[in-house]
C-alpha cells in the first residue's frame, strides 16, 4: 500500500514533469516543512519563502496555503525522501553520519530543533543526496556532500582529510577553564575554527559542560573524537584523544573525564583539538558556556 507521503511525492513529481513555470497552491500537512516542500517540488525553500513573504520557516500552519512556482526546467521523477524508523540509541547526529548526509539538512527536512531528542519507533524523513542537484551519492560513485568545518565531518570526507596546521597563539583569560591543564592556546586559522590546547601526555580530557555524548571515536588525523550536545544547540568537540573514557548515549556534567590526551602526529606533542558551535555555526571557544 502506497503511504500518504508517496502518494503525494508521486503526485507532484508527476505534475512537475509537465508543468513549465506554473503557480500553483499547495495546502501544508501534518509533517511539512519548508525544506521538504521545497525538495518535492525540486525548487528552494528561499524561493517559497520569498514568494509568500514568509520571514520564519518554523512557523507553517496545518492547512496553510503556499504559492508555489514550479521551474522552468521540469523537474525529474524520483524520491527525494526515504523514511527511517528511529531504534534503541539513535540520535540525530548518529543517523546522519551513518546516512553519509549532513546534521543541518537532516534536522532541516523534519523540521527538527538540534537538541531534538528522538523516540524508538517514530519515522523520520532521510534526505537523498543527489535529490536537488547536489553532489550524488555513493549509488552515483561520488561522494557525498559533507561539512568540513567540524572534525568529524572532514574526517568522513576521505582518507585526504587532514586537520588543519595553521595557528596563532593567542593571550586569554588564565581564570578560564579549559578541557586540560593549558600551557598554551592557539587558535586554529585554517578550514576549522576552534583552539589547539598544550598539555601533558595522557592527562585526563575533561568536560566543560553537560550534556550527552553524540559520538565517540577514533577520526583520520584527530586521534579518538568525543562530541558532547548541550541543551541551547552547543556541540562541544575535543579531538586528540588516546583513550577515551565514554561512549556514545552517556550523559556527562561538567568535571566528567572523557579520555585521556594523546601525541598529535604532526607536531609529535600533546594536542587537543577543541572546537565549539552553536547552531551549526562555530564559535570562539574562549566564549563558550562551561557549566
Amino acid at each position: 500500500m502506497v503511504s500518504k507521503f508517496g502518494f503525494f511525492f508521486f503526485l507532484f513529481a508527476f505534475l512537475a514533469e509537465f508543468c513549465v513555470a506554473e503557480e500553483i497552491v499547495y495546502i501544508v500537512k501534518k509533517g511539512d516543512t519548508l525544506y521538504s516542500i521545497a525538495r518535492s517540488y525540486g525548487i528552494k525553500d528561499t524561493d517559497i519563502m520569498k514568494l509568500n513573504g514568509i520571514k520564519d520557516p518554523q512557523k507553517l500552519q496545518l492547512g496553510q496555503r503556499l504559492k508555489i512556482r514550479i521551474a522552468d526546467t521540469p523537474v525529474k521523477a524520483g524520491p527525494v525522501f526515504e523514511e527511517y524508523k528511529v531504534k534503541g540509541g539513535d540520535n540525530l547526529y548518529r543517523i546522519a553520519r551513518e546516512k553519509g548526509i549532513r546534521f543541518e539538512d537532516l534536522c532541516s527536512a523534519n523540521g527538527f530543533r538540534q537538541d531534538r531528542l528522538l523516540k524508538i519507533g517514530e519515522v523520520i524523513k532521510i534526505p537523498r543526496a543527489g535529490a536537488s542537484g547536489e553532489q550524488a551519492g555513493p549509488a552515483g560513485g561520488q561522494k557525498p556532500a559533507v561539512n568540513t568545518d567540524s572534525p568529524a565531518e572532514a574526517a568522513k570526507a576521505g582518507s585526504d582529510a587532514t586537520p588543519p596546521r595553521s595557528t596563532a597563539v593567542k593571550t586569554v583569560d588564565p581564570s578560564l577553564s579549559w578541557p586540560v591543564n593549558v600551557k598554551e592556546v592557539s587558535y586554529m586559522t585554517g578550514k576549522l575554527y576552534g583552539v589547539m590546547l598544550s598539555g601533558e601526555h595522557y592527562e585526563p580530557v575533561k568536560s566543560l559542560s553537560r550534556g550527552t555524548v553524540v559520538s565517540a571515536g577514533p577520526y583520520r588525523g584527530f586521534g579518538k573524537v568525543v562530541i558532547v550536545q548541550m541543551s541551547g544547540g552547543y556541540l562541544y568537540v575535543y579531538g586528540g584523544c588516546e583513550r577515551l573514557s565514554v561512549k556514545e548515549g552517556d550523559r556527562v556534567v561538567s568535571g566528567t573525564e572523557l579520555g585521556s590526551l594523546g601525541i598529535d602526529a604532526v607536531s609529535q606533542k600533546p594536542k587537543l583539538f577543541f572546537l565549539v558551535y552553536r547552531n551549526s555555526t562555530p564559535i570562539d571557544p574562549a566564549k563558550a558556556p562551561r557549566s
